[in-house]
């Protein structure tokens, strides 16, 4: 395993995946380290497979690429090229619809060079579908258990970089050094001891697990847990996980073991539609929440897989399912050929 750079077809952007070896570690904190909290124990012992990680959070670069296909597919619906039926749903995603209040998302900039933010883990969980079905790679929000692995990068301390709180300023984006002025560009400061960029502070970014107030709890005991043997897979819409605190936070909030469950009624208020965006919030702390990709070493079945990017919530379906049948969401099918179609539209238009 090494490092190597993903383009996103048709366009020039990319991005960088690092490789994470395999190891064993104990997840969450112990109780007396300084700002620890009950959903951050008892710590448990998990064995993590290697995977790439991405350098730095997914930024504006790259995840405009995705917005973008509302527009190409609302295209392709009316062309009825492309068309998605029963038979290839199997690879369709939804785009996210255009924002609804630009200037709330926008706010702090959208800079290519900065995190995206304010996208639910659903959108981010079709954008890894759609970036895995251009590419053949398969690429999926990390679990909780492989996301504080590769931040920890080795070591026990309250961060990455050892237990010295005064240090972070030069590893992390946060309350004390942001200037109230949202996220920065990515990669501006140290990275971790194998390379990654931002996993303290920056934005908080999404992960694949339930929240769960009492932590490890269900875990304690049991024996050869793995990355995703550990994983609190969702059986409600919300509260799901973040990880690594974001610019908005003090450092005892950006430690490797803090979380954050997401509460989207709250972090959905301002929003006017009925049912409310399954693609974006409105309030904050969204502006504060980005994401990350890893891409496993190990290839799943495609029955495996579809569990990391398909909707895993009967209310979440309801609401895209209606937002399709209004008109107001796309099917688009991702595939290796989908750049090229892309690619000859945007020829046509010319």
């Amino acid at each position: 395993m090494v490092p190597y750079t993903v383009t996103l077809a048709p366009s020039k952007v990319t991005f960088e995946m690092i490789p994470v070896p395999a190891g064993e570690y104990l997840i969450g904190s112990p109780e007396d380290e300084a700002g620890h909290r009950p959903d951050e124990g008892p710590q448990v012992k998990i064995a993590v497979a290697p995977f790439w990680i991405a350098k730095h959070e997914v930024r504006w670069a790259e995840y405009k690429q995705f917005m973008s296909l509302y527009t190409i597919f609302k295209k392709f619906e009316s062309a009825q090229v492309r068309t998605v039926t029963e038979g290839n749903k199997v690879d369709a995603i939804t785009a996210p619809t255009e924002l609804y209040e630009p200037s709330f998302t926008y706010e702090y900039g959208e800079d290519p060079q900065q995190p995206a933010v304010t996208m639910t883990q659903y959108a981010a969980k079709q954008y890894s579908k759609w970036l895995s079905g251009i590419t053949g790679q398969q690429f999926r929000l990390p679990t909780e258990a492989e996301w504080e692995y590769a931040c920890r990068a080795g070591t026990k301390t309250p961060w990455s970089f050892g237990d010295d709180p005064e240090k972070i300023g030069e590893y992390a984006w946060f309350k004390g050094n942001s200037d109230d002025n949202g996220a920065h560009k990515v990669g501006l400061l140290k990275p971790n001891a194998w390379g990654i960029h931002d996993m303290h502070g920056n934005v908080a970014e999404w992960v694949l697990d339930m929240y769960k107030e009492d932590g490890y709890t269900r875990l304690k005991g049991k024996e050869g847990l793995t990355g995703i043997t550990a994983l609190a897979w969702p059986d409600e819409e919300w509260p799901r996980i973040v990880r690594g605190g974001s610019w908005e936070n003090d450092p005892i909030e950006c430690r490797s073991a803090s979380k954050l469950g997401s509460d989207d009624l709250k972090w959905k208020d301002n929003d006017p539609n009925r049912p409310r965006s399954p693609w974006w919030f409105t309030d904050d702390p969204a502006r504060g929440v980005g994401f990350r990709l890893v891409r496993p070493l190990q290839v799943l079945p495609r029955d495996e897989i579809a569990k990391f990017w398909e909707i895993d919530d009967k209310f979440l379906e309801g609401d895209v399912e209606l937002r399709l049948e209004e008109g107001r969401g796309v099917l688009g099918i991702v595939d290796p050929t989908l750049p090229k179609a892309i690619q000859e539209l945007q020829e046509s238009e010319k």
